[in-house]
């Protein structure tokens, strides 16, 4: 019988013995403490010899030096930390772990290409189109053609005329081509309006309290008013136009915005235009005898629109315009689908118009792919604060916040809004206000639609002095003289903060707007808070000035580069990198995706 000899030399040649973890801690501390010790080391040898580290006393002996790190220093664990990573961040040595030149964006062209093969992998998603559309190969080339044209007097100007009012209103244009104390058109409008009654598919971005509704609603009442006068609709037919929107009181408003400019034009000889509000919460057999009648404009949501259109109350036969408000909302937080769902309804062509405060370029050459030939009408910069609110942060602990709100409210004079992140953020703020004798009401997604309605309603008419809600009331929705908005807490994503505080300074008036801050935020959403600050030259707090922020170290290696900022959110504090929108799309897509798994296989196990 042979015997087997084991080289155990050879086996145990290429062992690496096992680090326990606290000693890795120990000497990772080790080398966080040798490369700041070095570093000023390295500074005090300028003017000193290496016979120098310690003072002598007077026998020639020499003394140590006072210790600068550990316990025994006479410095915080906390400054010392934080005077550590300072250092590691600005003078990076090759002993040390601190980042080195090659880490920090744009200093290796790896970083770039890295970030460029994030935003490929993003911007590969299906095509926003039908699937009837996709399987057919059926693609539009051309814009949709109306019977508008401009007055004779504006289409004899030179084209350098219409380049100065651009330029006077900050209106970038890319693309091949009274009862509401209204006296002049807003920069959103003077623009965007040619464009959508010309029949153009397009993408209008401009601030909060810009316009935008009045930008997307007259186009469709014109339509719907030229079309009743060649052929009044009959029983059955219709709509003209929808306007979609995210949120149920956002369609509300702008369904009353409709049924408003349709009544003064009746009272004024027109034809009636009947609109229809389509979303959740409401008995859609109340509005019966407006479909028994025919419709001509639709504001909905995208579950109830989707409803009527399976059960076949609506057909989209003579739709010929489709509105997306908050687009950005509707594309990128999980209404794709219902969109594409939605649009499979349609067996023609038909003019879209997409409209936000906040819309990204990844976002935008997105939604692109369902429009033909658009032309995109910007207002400033994507996702910019409107100039006209004096934005505040404060540093409040999380259990002194809701005491200190009663101090915020006698800033201004009511009315006030303040937001909350959490439904039970917003009922207990609700019962405390109660409580202190504050009349105030709360709307969020938990309660019934009679009770959103109720408190919208009465805070608008001017009977609640303030209302707390939920980022439910933050698209959109435009409530008249409101001079303050509070934000309890800081959102998740920076677009969220613009869409909030631009509740106040609306129509060219003036705001305030007070963000309570803490140790719960995050930091991204932090640094992006403090570029959106200085971007509108509002005062930026000590405790956001001495974050540390990646982006200016990139700016510094790349003094070039137009924006450091993240080119998927429109975020001005982090990199596509740390991006926490993509980061939130990507966990939704892996849940979905283990969900329709679990589907396959039979249920959860």
């Amino acid at each position: 019988m042979d015997t087997e000899y084991v080289d155990f030399e050879a086996e145990t040649k290429d062992y690496v013995p096992y680090v326990p973890v606290h000693k890795r801690n120990h000497e990772r501390l080790e080398q966080l403490n040798l490369a700041s010790r070095s570093t000023r080391t390295g500074r005090g040898d300028q003017g000193h010899s290496d016979d120098s580290d310690g003072d002598a006393d007077p026998h020639g002996r020499k003394r140590a030096a006072s210790p600068q790190e550990g316990p025994r220093a006479k410095v915080s664990l906390l400054d010392s930390a934080l005077k550590a990573h300072r250092t590691t961040h600005q003078n990076p040595t090759d002993g040390g772990i601190g980042p080195s030149s090659s880490m920090v964006p744009g200093a290796d062209p790896s970083a770039l290409d890295e970030e460029a093969a994030i935003l490929k992998a993003v911007s590969h998603r299906k095509q926003l189109a039908s699937d009837r559309e996709l399987a057919k190969g059926i693609v539009y080339t051309e814009p949709m053609t109306t019977t508008w044209r401009p007055p004779a007097f504006i289409r004899n100007q030179p084209p350098s005329y219409f380049d100065d009012i651009r330029k006077k209103h900050h209106i970038l244009v890319e693309g091949e081509n009274r009862e509401k104390n209204i006296e002049r058109p807003s920069p959103i409008q003077l623009q965007g309006l040619p464009v959508a009654l010309a029949g153009r598919d397009m993408i209008g971005i401009a601030f909060t309290g810009s316009g935008k509704t009045l930008a997307f609603s007259l186009p469709l009442i014109m339509l719907a008013l030229e079309e009743e006068s060649k052929m009044p609709l009959q029983r059955g037919e219709g709509p003209i136009g929808m306007i979609l929107c995210p949120s149920r009181e956002l369609a509300k408003q702008t369904y009353e915005g409709l049924c408003a400019m349709s009544e003064i034009l009746h009272k004024a000889g027109y034809p009636l235009l009947r609109s229809l509000l389509c979303i959740g919460g409401i008995n859609m057999n109340e509005q019966a005898h407006t479909l028994s009648q025919g419709i001509h404009m639709i504001s909905a949501t995208p579950g109830r629109l989707k409803d009527m259109l399976e059960k076949k109350k609506i057909n989209l036969e003579l739709c010929k315009y489709f509105c997306l408000d908050e687009a950005d909302r509707m594309v990128d937080m999980g209404f794709e689908d219902d969109y594409r769902e939605i649009v499979s309804y349609f067996n023609h062509q038909r003019q879209t118009v997409l409209f936000s405060a906040t819309m990204p370029k990844k976002i935008q050459e997105f939604a692109s792919t369902a429009l033909v030939q658009p032309i995109i009408v910007n207002v400033g910069r994507a996702g910019a604060a409107s100039l006209d609110v004096i934005q505040e942060v404060e540093y409040v602990k999380p259990e002194q916040r809701i005491m200190y709100l009663l101090h915020c409210l006698q800033k201004t004079a009511p009315p006030v809004l303040i937001f909350a992140e959490n439904k039970n953020d917003v009922d207990d703020i609700h019962e405390y206000l109660l409580m202190m004798n504050v009349n105030a009401a709360a709307t969020h997604g938990g309660k019934t639609q009679e009770e959103r309605e109720s408190a919208v309603k009465g805070f608008r008419d001017g009977r609640i002095d303030v209302l707390v809600a939920t980022d439910v009331a933050s698209k959109g929705l435009d409530f008249t003289g409101i001079r303050h908005v509070i934000n309890f807490d800081m959102p998740k994503e920076i677009e969220d903060y613009v869409h909030r505080i631009g509740r106040t300074g609306r129509s060219g008036r003036s705001g305030v707007a007070t963000t309570f801050i803490n140790m719960e935020s995050s930091q991204q959403i932090l640094l992006d808070l403090k570029h959106l600050l200085k971007e509108a030259k509002q005062t930026i707090p000590r405790f956001l000035q001495e974050l540390h922020d990646p982006n200016e170290q990139y700016l510094r290696l790349n003094p070039g580069a137009a924006s450091a900022g993240c080119s998927f959110c429109g975020g001005l504090g982090h990199r596509i990198g740390d991006c926490p929108k993509l980061e939130q799309q990507r966990r939704a897509q892996t849940s979905n995706m283990r969900a329709r798994m679990g589907n396959e296989r039979g249920g959860e196990y």
